[in-house]
C-alpha cells in the first residue's frame, strides 16, 4: 500500500482533510494520530467527526482518556493515550469493544499503547516544518484501504 502525503496550511485545510477521511471511514477502522504537541491532531479529530456527523462540539479527552460520541453515521470513540500509564487502565475503560466493535477511533499519542493496537490501524503521522511556516503541515497516511483517497493527493 502506497503511503499518501498531503500538505496543508492551516487549520481549516488539516480540519477539511479530516472531514474527508470521516466521510470514507468504515466501522472497525482505528486510526493512530501520531505527532507532537500541537500539530493538529484535535483539528484534525474535529473534522473527522464532521465527517461522520457528528454535531456537537469535539475535544480532546485528555484528562479522561475517551470521548464518545454517538450521534454520526457511526460511533466514534476519540481517546488520548498521552497520560496512560498501563494497558490495564485501557482495559478498564474497555478498548476492546470500542477496537472491535463497530464504531471508528481515533487515538492520540498511541505509542503509548502500541501493544494493544491493530496490526491494521490506519496510521497518519503529523508533522510541522517551521521553515515552511507556522501553520504548514505535513500529513502521511499509511494503511488505508480507501482508494477513493488517492485522488486530492498533495505532496
Amino acid at each position: 500500500m502506497t503511503d499518501m502525503i498531503y500538505e496543508t496550511e492551516g487549520p481549516e485545510e488539516t480540519r477539511e482533510l479530516g472531514r474527508r477521511l470521516g466521510e470514507e471511514a468504515g466501522a472497525g477502522t482505528v486510526y493512530c494520530l501520531e505527532g507532537d504537541l500541537g500539530v493538529g491532531k484535535t483539528v484534525f479529530t474535529q473534522g473527522f467527526a464532521r465527517g461522520l456527523g457528528v454535531q456537537g462540539p469535539v475535544n480532546s479527552p485528555t484528562f479522561t482518556i475517551l470521548q464518545q460520541y454517538e450521534d454520526g453515521r457511526l460511533p466514534m470513540y476519540h481517546f488520548d493515550a498521552y497520560r496512560v500509564g498501563d494497558v490495564e487502565e485501557m482495559e478498564e475503560i474497555g478498548y476492546e469493544d470500542c477496537f472491535y466493535g463497530e464504531g471508528v477511533c481515533l487515538i492520540e499519542w498511541p505509542s503509548m499503547i502500541r501493544e494493544i493496537l491493530p496490526e491494521e490501524a490506519v496510521w497518519v503521522l503529523m508533522e510541522k516544518n517551521l521553515e515552511k511556516g507556522f501553520d504548514y503541515r505535513r500529513i502521511t497516511i499509511k494503511n488505508l484501504r480507501h482508494e477513493t483517497w488517492t485522488e486530492g493527493r498533495r505532496s
